[in-house]
């Protein structure tokens, strides 16, 4: 599918894009200004990945989510108020307020969890898909991770689980550099990380992750190789985050320059000027896919601070079993 030509599908990848940048842009405020604690890891730069990949998925497909996920869940189809809600540590949030940015799931739309742990997801998404497999199931499990994981134990072990059982997982890698502050030249002898799939006997693939059409396309293909019981694949986007890597970050470990040149190359800027020339889009209606996704992230946040604050007298409710009378 030809998502700049397409009026529908431009709209929606364009809408999901400016989602997500509008979300993490209001988060990245309330932190600053104090209104929100915790931690968080922003994906602003990121936002063609998580679009295009998840426009591949169909409806009763899984994904599993990282550190990183804010976009993850937009794309996927998260309530964005829930998802404040649980960022503001809200008793209406996805999980009560307990997990903050790097924990929130949403099974009603098969997100099976954001994750605290580098490479956590990845052997998560192989037992889901062994899950599929076993009920005879269609559905697909996609696992984001960063390219920091990928010199993980958890990778390694999940990734090849998957492979010699023909699992139906497709193993996206968001490759934005950086793991924390480590270069991914210093962390990684090839230069690909796509490369890394021979090793397993999987399909592998580097694709361009600014471009929605290049991450669907490949997704797409691995997808549907997964759902004719053909076993996993890897994907690695491209990409880059403009932000460091946590609100704690002095980004000391790049120049100003580097960050600046990524900039230029910004997805949706790219896209959207990719379906005005196709003429799939107008400038008015890149204008209303904008100011949408502006007005549902102030929504959101005025739903979310409406909401109760979440109770520390319930904390182990979902830790410890109820006495049986």
């Amino acid at each position: 599918m030809d998502l700049t030509g397409n009026a529908s599908l431009a709209r929606e990848t364009l809408r999901t894009m400016w989602t997500i940048r509008r979300f993490e842009e209001a988060v990245d405020d309330l932190f600053a200004r104090g209104l929100m604690h915790g931690t968080m890891h922003l994906s602003i730069g990121q936002e063609a990945v998580p679009a295009g990949a998840c426009l591949a998925l169909a409806d009763g497909d899984y994904i599993t989510s990282t550190h990183r996920g804010h976009g993850h869940c937009i794309a996927k189809g998260a309530r964005l108020d829930a998802m404040m809600a649980e960022l503001l540590a809200k008793e209406t949030g996805y999980c009560r307020g307990r997990g903050g940015s790097m924990h929130i799931a949403d099974v009603a739309t098969g997100n099976l969890g954001a994750n605290g742990i580098v490479a956590g997801g990845v052997p998560i998404a192989s037992g889901a898909g062994l899950a599929v497999k076993l009920r005879g199931g269609q559905q697909v499990v996609l696992s984001f991770f960063g390219d920091g994981a990928v010199n993980e134990g958890a990778w390694h072990e999940g990734v090849n689980l998957a492979a010699i059982w023909d699992l139906p997982v497709v193993f996206v890698c968001e490759n934005n550099h950086y793991g924390m502050s480590m270069s991914a030249k210093r962390a990684a002898k090839v230069d690909r990380l796509g490369d890394r799939a021979a090793a397993y006997g999987i399909p592998g693939v580097t694709v361009d992750g600014n471009d929605p059409q290049e991450v669907f396309d490949a997704v797409s293909a691995a997808v549907a190789r997964a759902r004719a019981g053909d076993g996993p694949s890897l994907v690695e986007a491209m990409t880059y985050r403009w932000k460091g890597h946590s609100k704690s970050d002095k980004n000391l470990y790049r120049t100003r320059e580097e960050i600046e040149s990524w900039r230029e190359r910004d997805p949706i800027v790219r896209f959207e000027r990719a379906a005005i020339t196709a003429g799939a889009l107008s400038e008015e209606d890149a204008a209303e896919c904008r100011d949408e996704a502006r007005d549902r992230v102030r929504a959101a946040i005025r739903t979310a601070n409406a909401a109760p604050d979440a109770s520390a007298a319930s904390l182990t409710d979902a830790v410890y079993a109820g006495s049986q009378s």
